[in-house]
């Protein structure tokens, strides 16, 4: 019980860690474009990432013991195939999210990507998922914030907004395949994969739409290195093995906290504000959130006062 407890709060922090640096990679994401095209940023980007994890594999082939309780026995035919799957939704998500930048605000960006709190568990469905109340409550709570920051009393949304909605159904697709995936193969080499699939896609689609030279690159390398090494690198190989515990619909609530850090940040280093509107959609995201951590405990709590 106590060891199920740990598990449970190791992958939580990570998690955590894991919204923290996505939120914080929308203010690069968004600086970078001011010298490079989001295709080719992306392109440069995942190939970071995948150079990142070089070392952890090198580690993964030659170390046994507590490593290898991370690090599960790879089954090759699966690992390739959920590489490329993975890889593939990666990039449509990543594309779609990096070119709404273009027209929206970090921030923004932020707490409108994290609408994939909502789609996780309708989709999980479909797999004979069953998440908790708390979970469907602090969803729908999220959702009701995303719909305050970002649709205007006309009931329009900006096209960059769209894009950004249109990523969310990527990410939601992503958190339920990886969940499924983390559990039968080694999750860092299932990290590898989807990078250097996603890389390639994204190069390749920059050689057909957008004009490439080496002085972009070196111009946006600071953006490059950070969300390269630190935010696919790092925060999505943290996801992969954070997932292996976490229950899909939970670990959607968690990261999508990044919505909060990335407005933070944006505000911060961009000037980015919020209208009164948009702070109430906040707050009532993070409500959500929370709601959806601490239901069992209050439910919990609940039944031990009914008894007395």
């Amino acid at each position: 019980m106590h060891t199920m407890k740990a598990y449970n709060l190791k992958s939580d922090m990570l998690l955590l860690i894991t919204a923290a640096i996505w939120g914080t990679a929308f203010v690069a994401q968004r600086v970078g474009m001011d010298a490079i095209g989001p295709f080719a940023f992306n392109g440069a980007r995942f190939a970071m990432g995948s150079f990142a994890l070089v070392p952890l594999l090198l580690i993964s082939r030659g170390q046994r013991g507590a490593v290898q309780d991370l690090l599960p026995s790879p089954a090759p035919n699966l690992m390739l195939w959920g590489g490329l799957l993975c890889g593939t939704i990666l990039f449509v998500g990543a594309s779609l999210q990096q070119v709404g930048l273009v027209y929206t605000t970090a921030g923004k960006a932020g707490f409108i990507t994290g609408l994939y709190v909502i789609i996780v568990p309708l989709l999980g469905l479909f797999w004979k998922q069953r998440p908790g109340a708390g979970t469907w409550l602090g969803a729908l709570l999220a959702t009701g914030g995303l719909y305050l920051l970002s649709v205007t009393s006309s009931f329009t949304i900006a096209y960059g907004d769209l894009l950004q909605l249109l990523s969310a159904f990527c990410w939601a697709a992503h958190v339920l395949v990886i969940a499924w995936l983390s559990l039968r193969v080694n999750p860092i080499r299932l990290a590898f994969v989807q990078f250097v699939t996603c890389s390639l896609l994204s190069f390749l689609t920059a050689v057909g739409v957008e004009t490439l030279a080496w002085k972009m690159f070196q111009q946006a390398a600071i953006p490059i290195l950070y969300t390269g090494v630190i935010s696919v690198g790092i925060a999505y190989t943290l996801q992969v093995v954070a997932q292996r515990e976490a229950h899909p619909a939970h670990a959607a609530i968690l990261m999508s906290l990044e919505a909060v850090f990335a407005a933070l940040f944006g505000w911060l280093l961009l000037d980015e504000t919020f209208s009164s509107r948009g702070i109430s959609g906040c707050a009532l995201m993070l409500c959500g959130m929370l709601l959806s951590q601490l239901w069992d405990q209050l439910g919990r709590a609940g039944a031990k006062g009914g008894g007395r």
